[in-house]
């Protein structure tokens, strides 16, 4: 490390961050680490996730769940380190783009995320990544050099932001141009017009498929956990069809770790829909059989509304799930915003967090779903009898009213609750 950099060395995350918890090669944190050590690396895991979140949340590049997002993640935590790296030992003779920022680059072609958007996502992290390091620079460089560091963290973060940007805009287009004449964005390209209600001729379109539009669809989305399943995913959507009744198929690939699919059902509701399954490692979303292609777009649009309350969900999921099983608690969560202040104005007290609030609430849940069984809901949560009827009694006390009055409204914002967490729960008070 510079002499003059050993300010970076003292870095260390806010919170319990740790080299497992990072989506970058391991023989990169290695190397890392043995250059600048583990609490630097660690800041740099951190500062990477969050900067991956504000690009998420600012720019039109992520969607739905799965490895889109851990794609953006990886990328962003690879520049991070790069950075550091670059700065802690400016004469090394490190490449001017790190290994695995650029891993994004098909995903967003394959999904025909426009570059612009890229570009923009790559403006907005390195405004976010300039800030945590100028922050550091702040609190622990002496002040008579900390006009020399700040300058020199926004030469180097600049010079890298400069390579970053044309890499990718040449990976970008390269893949572009590859991608343009493939047969699978031909497909893509078709579902896309299907889906947007702006191909010419539908009779075309499904010749081009195979697949006849005429019939009743289920839609499907399967996404992977991980890189190491994205290969699974085409087999694993027609085996998820074919298992729910599908006489036809047909699968899209829409960017890494994600597929699209339709089957041609019969026209009464598959029985065995309940019976889905995917493999370990895999997650997915089910629609409603529809007809015609308007039920192509609504039994998918379906898919994706699942797949996004799933990407926001904080409980143990099962990995297929049917659109008709989570419908209230889509529809309730479609606006976030507004169903965090229906949870905390209904539940009041009940709705804060921590292990307690959260016992007493799924508690009564059960408690209202099982039509007031004690005993179902000691079956089902594995507690005594007993514990069933003292937090029933203990959140209605928290609640203040009885939990007949507004039985419907009380249910729904518990369903939230134990759906989304944290997102729609009071905030912790500091204490002082």
């Amino acid at each position: 490390m510079e002499p003059g950099r050993k300010w970076l060395a003292k870095l260390a995350p806010s919170g319990p961050y740790s080299l497992a918890m990072s989506s970058c090669a391991p023989a990169a944190l290695a190397d890392a680490t043995a250059r600048i050590g583990l609490d630097p690396v660690c800041w740099a895991i951190e500062q990477g996730q969050v900067t991956a979140a504000r690009i998420a949340e600012e720019v039109p590049l992520v969607e739905g769940a799965g490895l889109a997002i851990e794609v953006l993640r990886r990328g962003s935590e690879a520049a991070t380190l790069h950075s550091l790296l670059r700065l802690a030992d400016p004469s090394a003779a490190f490449p001017p783009v790190g290994e695995g920022s650029l891993d994004g680059v098909q995903d967003y072609v394959h999904r025909a995320v426009p570059l612009h958007h890229v570009l923009r996502a790559i403006r907005v992290g390195h405004a976010s990544l300039a800030r945590a390091f100028l922050r550091a620079c702040e609190q622990l460089v002496e002040p008579a050099e900390l006009t020399r560091e700040m300058k020199a963290v926004n030469d180097e973060l600049f010079a890298y932001v400069d390579a970053f940007t044309d890499a990718m805009t040449r990976e970008y287009l390269a893949e572009h141009d590859r991608w343009a004449t493939s047969a699978a964005a031909a497909r893509v390209a078709t579902v896309h017009a299907l889906l947007a209600n702006s191909v010419g001729d539908v009779k075309d379109a499904a010749r081009a498929l195979g697949y006849d539009i005429d019939r009743t669809h289920v839609g499907v989305i399967v996404w992977a956990d991980s890189p190491a399943e994205d290969s699974r995913l085409p087999s694993a959507a027609t085996s998820l069809l074919t298992g729910l009744g599908a006489t036809a198929t047909v699968v899209v690939p829409v960017g890494s770790g994600r597929i699209w699919g339709w089957g041609a059902v019969p026209k009464q509701r598959p029985q065995q829909m309940s019976a889905a399954r995917v493999g370990a490692g895999l997650r997915a979303a089910v629609g409603t059989p529809a007809p015609g292609l308007a039920g192509f777009r609504r039994t998918h649009q379906e898919a994706i509304r699942v797949e996004r309350l799933r990407g926001l969900s904080v409980r143990r999921t099962p990995r297929v799930t049917l659109y008709r099983d989570v419908v209230l608690t889509v529809l309730l969560s479609d606006d976030l915003v507004a169903a965090g202040e229906f949870v905390r104005s209904e539940l009041g007290e009940l709705g804060g967090r921590g292990e307690g609030a959260q016992a007493l609430r799924t508690t009564l849940l059960h408690y209202l779903e099982a039509e007031r069984s004690l005993v179902r809901v000691a079956e089902e949560l594995h507690i005594a009898r007993g514990t069933v009827a003292y937090r029933v009694k203990r959140a209605q006390e928290v609640l203040g009213h009885d939990i007949g009055a507004r039985r419907s409204s009380l249910h729904a914002a518990l369903l939230l609750a134990e759906e989304l967490g944290d997102s729609v729960l009071e905030p912790t008070r500091p204490t002082t």
